[in-house]
């Protein structure tokens, strides 16, 4: 099939493998699939991984504590179940009992829990279901004390929904999705709607409090402050700014005025509110981010007061009130830094942190000293610390038990440039006694989009390749949000070639330090990384061993007529304007496969139930590269009840790992199953 786009004639021969529901594409996917798990279970390490897995993922784990109103509650991960339970106790000391438990809510494990959020008084939770992981989402509420779900207060169309609860635990503030068949997917984010639900009410009668704007490229949020008093509303256009309007609901005629706290600026925008003040976190003019105070009375730009300057060598992440204090989170050179100030920006200390790593939270409430805060690093399995904000005591609440003995390897951070000269950072994981002389394997991990920063975190599923002599590398790319908004600019629209130029960098210094060689290399990405992986090994096939492809993006050119992909617009760009077409043409993975090319040794992970990214692009790649690869082979495993992220089950996870790092090892070892 031929199109003619912007001018260019465009060759699509796998346009028919975009109708997922089509019998002969279904027939075509149980094929590549059986093949791809037959040609998988042969490798002679993925039994041995897959044990190692086991004892990696089963394991015993529990999160910081939510407080409402004398009761606790918790998510906890066991090691002999497949999904996290939440629980509940009345006081910190009470005896925890189940909530909610998604083990039983089907016998395959299909269904899951997605986001919960408990009421101010703690009477009731609301929650999210979500089939097959999916996005696609229905809300339901449950009483807290008997265990028993309404059968009144259910919503469907939860895609997006947040209940932000009244401070009387009445009712809940959420976006609402339609669910009409008859609009077209991709359209289907500018119908969205603020609603307010009140409890017992038929969910047909949700008021409207904020209408649809028209525009897929556009989400909607909503949130009540926790004294009732203010209603922030926002619309984020993609990822790019962010629109804030704010109601008083305690004033005559409040609730239906929305007034503008900062409109169709070209900045990102999120506000915390406090005793009647916001406290607005905003790249606005400073791309590192700063704070400012607001008082709501006088909302005008000129009137807002900067408490927190930005800072030159550091990214202030985020901001939380807790204990009638700041709470910032910082990122410098992509590892966490905790500041406690004054409501005024003076700063009170700094929270004491092991080393370079990752921190999750502060969390807590804004009245409230106690909080708490995870964390961990490449050699540091998570542990979560209760402290005081007033005093900055400090305490172990828990520390996550994995069977990894870290001593025998070393973390350290590299620069180098990028092609235009750039400096890039990465992270790298190796064994203390390695030989920088080429021989080792290693796999290279990369994202560099939607302002995501990539982090030091405990990966388990690494360990299994690290105890095998492995390098693990995490790169830092333009596109992320690891250096500010200004880096994040530098990776998308017409510079997201950026992106891959780092990220090909970062393998060339791998290889010129002596870490590996490219015939020893895997590159692993998803999602935007899935992009990211496809662009690297389509316009450098020769400095590749393996690549592991996940849930990936890959045709830029038809990418916004499937899925969530109009959301996307911001960041890309689409065809239907002439410049983006032209950027989005010249690296669009799909549409650089070249017949007779070498191209290393390919794992394609798909879902079948991904609905934010369409497996066409998983579909219609490994057909052109099965067709055109005169190197490795090319498989594509379709995972069963998954959505983008998976399918909520460890045992699910430990199939899929063992499958790609046993590829990966197979591919770089240079022996692979045969390519079809």
């Amino acid at each position: 099939m031929k199109d003619a786009v912007q001018g260019v004639e465009i060759t699509d021969p796998y346009r028919w493998l975009e109708d997922g529901g089509a019998p002969e594409v279904k027939e075509w996917m149980q094929a590549q699939d059986a093949f791809t798990r037959a040609e998988l279970a042969r490798l002679p390490e993925r039994d041995a991984i897959a044990s190692r897995l086991k004892q990696l993922f089963y394991i015993d784990a529990v999160s910081a504590p939510r407080h409402r109103k004398g009761r606790y509650f918790l998510s906890r991960r066991h090691a002999t179940k497949e999904k996290s339970i939440v629980y509940w106790k009345e006081g910190k000391s009470g005896e925890e009992r189940p909530l909610l438990d998604p083990n039983s809510w089907s016998d395959d494990g299909s269904v899951s829990l997605g986001g919960w959020e408990v009421s101010w008084d703690g009477k009731n939770v609301a929650y999210k279901v979500q089939k097959n992981n999916s996005d696609e989402a229905t809300l339901h509420v449950m009483d807290v004390a008997s265990g028993k779900r309404s059968e009144v207060d259910v919503i469907e169309g939860g895609k997006y929904a947040y209940a932000s609860w009244t401070p009387s635990g009445d009712g809940f503030y959420y976006v609402w999705l339609p669910t009409d068949p008859s609009i077209p997917v991709a359209d289907r984010p500018g119908y969205a709607e603020v609603r307010f639900h009140r409890l017992g009410q038929d969910p047909k009668q949700d008021r409207v409090v904020r209408g649809r704007t028209g525009d897929p490229k556009t989400f909607l949020g909503a949130l009540v402050s926790k004294d009732g008093r203010f209603l922030v509303l926002t619309v984020a256009h993609g990822w790019t700014s962010t629109d804030v309007y704010f109601r008083d609901l305690r004033r005559p005629g409040g609730q239906a005025v929305d007034k503008p706290l900062a409109v169709g600026r070209d900045a990102h925008y999120s506000v915390e509110v406090y005793k009647d003040r916001f406290y607005v976190h905003t790249d606005e003019g400073a791309p590192h981010y700063r704070l400012f105070e607001v008082d709501p009375d006088r909302p005008e730009r000129a009137a807002w007061k900067e408490i927190v300057p930005e800072r030159p060598d550091a990214i202030l992440d985020s901001v939380s009130i807790l204990g009638g204090h700041l709470a910032l989170s910082y990122l410098k050179d992509a590892s966490s830094r905790v500041e406690v100030r004054t409501l005024d920006g003076k700063l009170v200390r700094e929270v004491p942190l092991p080393g370079i790593g990752t921190v999750g939270g502060p969390s807590g409430l804004p009245d409230e000293d106690e909080a708490y805060f995870s964390f961990e690093s490449f050699t540091s399995p998570q542990a979560i610390h209760a402290t005081s904000i007033k005093t900055g005591r400090t305490e172990l609440y828990t520390r996550i038990e994995v069977p990894v003995d870290p001593s025998p390897f070393t973390v350290e951070q590299t620069f180098f440039p990028s092609k235009d000269g750039t400096k890039i950072s990465m992270f790298i994981v190796r064994r203390k006694d390695m030989k920088k002389d080429g021989s080792s394997r290693a796999l290279l991990y990369g994202y560099g989009g939607f302002q995501m920063s990539q982090t030091p975190a405990f990966t388990a599923s690494i360990y299994p390749w690290l105890e095998r002599g492995g390098v693990y590398a995490l790169a830092n790319l333009r596109g992320g949000g690891e250096y500010g908004e200004a880096w994040h600019r530098d990776g998308m629209l017409l510079k997201k070639q950026n992106v891959f130029d780092d990220f090909i960098a970062a393998a060339e210094h791998l290889v010129r330090e002596g870490y590996t060689r490219p015939e020893r290399l895997a590159i692993q990405g998803g999602s935007n990384g899935g992009l990211l992986v496809g662009a690297a090994l389509t316009q450098r096939p020769e400095l590749f061993g393996a690549v592991l492809c996940g849930v990936p993006l890959l045709d830029m050119v038809r990418y916004h007529l499937f899925g969530s992909g109009k959301t996307w617009i911001s960041e890309y760009g689409s065809a239907d304007d002439p410049a983006q077409f032209k950027a989005l043409y010249a690296y669009s993975p799909y549409h650089h496969v070249k017949p007779g090319t070498r191209y290393p040794a390919v794992l394609l992970m798909s879902a079948d139930s991904d609905d934010r990214v369409d497996p066409m692009h998983a579909r219609k790649f490994a057909a052109a590269l099965q067709a055109a690869s005169a190197g490795g082979p090319v498989l594509l495993r379709i995972e069963r009840n998954a959505g983008h992220g998976g399918a909520d089950l460890i045992k699910a996870a430990v199939a899929k790992g063992a499958d790609q790092l046993s590829f990966a090892l197979w591919a770089t070892d240079g022996q692979a199953p045969t390519n079809r």
